[in-house]
C-alpha cells in the first residue's frame, strides 16, 4: 500500500507539457495524500473535473471524482454539500450503468450514501468491493463507520485494525485513530477515548473535528482544564464567523440508528456541554 501510494506521488510530480486526462487523474490522486484541509480536497477535485473534461466517457475520472466530492461533504469541507452530493450522486449513476459488476463503481457509489448518511445501504456496496479486494482500506474504514451508525458497534474496531494493519502510514491515518476513539467514547471509556483522540490529533493538528471530541472525552474524565483548551483551539481552527455550538453538531451529521443516538448524547454531547459548548 505505502509503495503504491509513493509511486502515486512520483508520477503525478512528472513534469509534462501537455497534460491528458491521465496526468490530471494521477495529480489528483497525489492531491489526495496530502494533509486534509478544504483547500487539498478542492485541489483534488478541481484536478479530476478537469481530467474528465479532458476525456468525459473516463469512468477512472467520474468515479475519483464521485468519491472526493463525496468525501469532503463526510469531512465537512465544503461550503456546496447539497450540489457535491447532487454531482456526485449522478457521476457514480453513471459509472454503475456503464459498469455494473464494477467493484469501483460499487465503492463510489457506497461513499455517497454514506456522505447521504443512508448507511444500511452503504454497507452492501462496501461488502460488494471487498468481495473483490479484500484489502481494500479506505473501504474497510467506510464499513466501519457504517457498522457504527447501524448500530454494531462492537464490529467497528476490527475493521479499523484491519484497515490501520494494511496502511500503518495511510495519509488519513487520522480518521482511522479518530473512529476508535469515539467507540471508545461512546463506551464510557474516556481514557481510552483520549489516548486515541491524542494520536488523531498528533496526525492532523489542524482537524477541528479531533479537538472538539478531544473536548468532550477530557470534560468527561472530569479534566476540566484540557477540555476548555482543547474547545478554544477548535474554536480557532474553525475560524471567524463559524459558532461552534451543540446545534451546529448535531446539523452536520445523522448518527444513525436510534441506539447510537442515545449513547452520543449520554457521552459526546454530554461531554460538550460540559466543556462549555453552548447549545445554539
Amino acid at each position: 500500500m505505502a509503495l503504491n501510494l509513493e509511486l502515486v506521488a512520483m508520477e503525478a510530480a512528472r513534469p509534462t507539457d501537455r497534460p491528458d486526462a491521465l496526468d490530471f487523474i494521477l495529480r489528483g490522486r497525489a492531491a489526495l495524500l496530502k494533509p486534509v484541509t478544504r483547500d487539498t480536497r478542492a485541489e483534488a477535485v478541481a484536478l479530476f473535473e478537469h481530467a474528465l473534461a479532458l476525456n468525459p466517457r473516463s469512468m477512472e475520472a467520474q468515479v475519483l471524482l464521485a468519491a472526493a466530492l463525496a468525501g469532503r461533504v463526510i469531512r465537512g469541507m465544503t461550503v456546496s454539500a447539497a450540489a457535491d452530493i447532487q454531482r456526485a450522486t449522478e457521476l457514480s449513476e453513471q459509472a454503475l450503468a456503464a459498469a455494473p459488476r464494477s467493484p469501483h463503481a460499487h465503492g463510489v457509489k457506497a461513499q455517497v450514501l454514506r456522505a447521504q448518511h443512508r448507511y444500511a445501504e452503504a454497507i452492501p456496496e462496501y461488502e460488494a468491493l471487498l468481495n473483490y479486494y479484500c484489502n481494500s482500506v479506505h473501504s474497510l474504514l467506510g464499513l466501519a463507520q457504517c457498522k457504527l451508525y447501524t448500530g454494531s458497534i462492537e464490529e467497528t474496531i476490527p475493521l479499523v485494525e484491519q484497515a490501520i494493519r494494511l496502511s500503518p502510514r495511510d495519509p488519513r491515518i487520522e480518521v482511522f485513530y479518530w473512529l476508535i476513539g469515539f467507540v471508545h467514547l461512546l463506551q464510557s471509556q474516556a481514557d481510552d477515548a483520549i489516548l486515541w483522540f491524542e494520536k488523531a490529533k498528533r496526525a492532523s493538528p489542524a482537524w477541528t473535528g479531533v479537538r472538539i471530541s478531544l473536548a468532550s472525552a477530557y470534560a468527561l474524565k472530569g479534566d476540566g482544564e484540557h477540555a476548555a483548551a482543547e474547545l478554544a483551539n477548535a474554536r480557532r481552527l474553525a475560524g471567524e464567523g463559524i459558532r461552534l455550538s451543540i446545534a451546529r453538531q448535531r446539523a452536520r451529521a445523522s448518527f444513525g440508528v436510534a441506539k447510537i443516538r442515545a449513547l452520543i448524547e449520554a457521552t459526546y454531547f454530554a461531554g460538550l456541554r460540559l466543556a462549555g459548548m453552548p447549545e445554539e
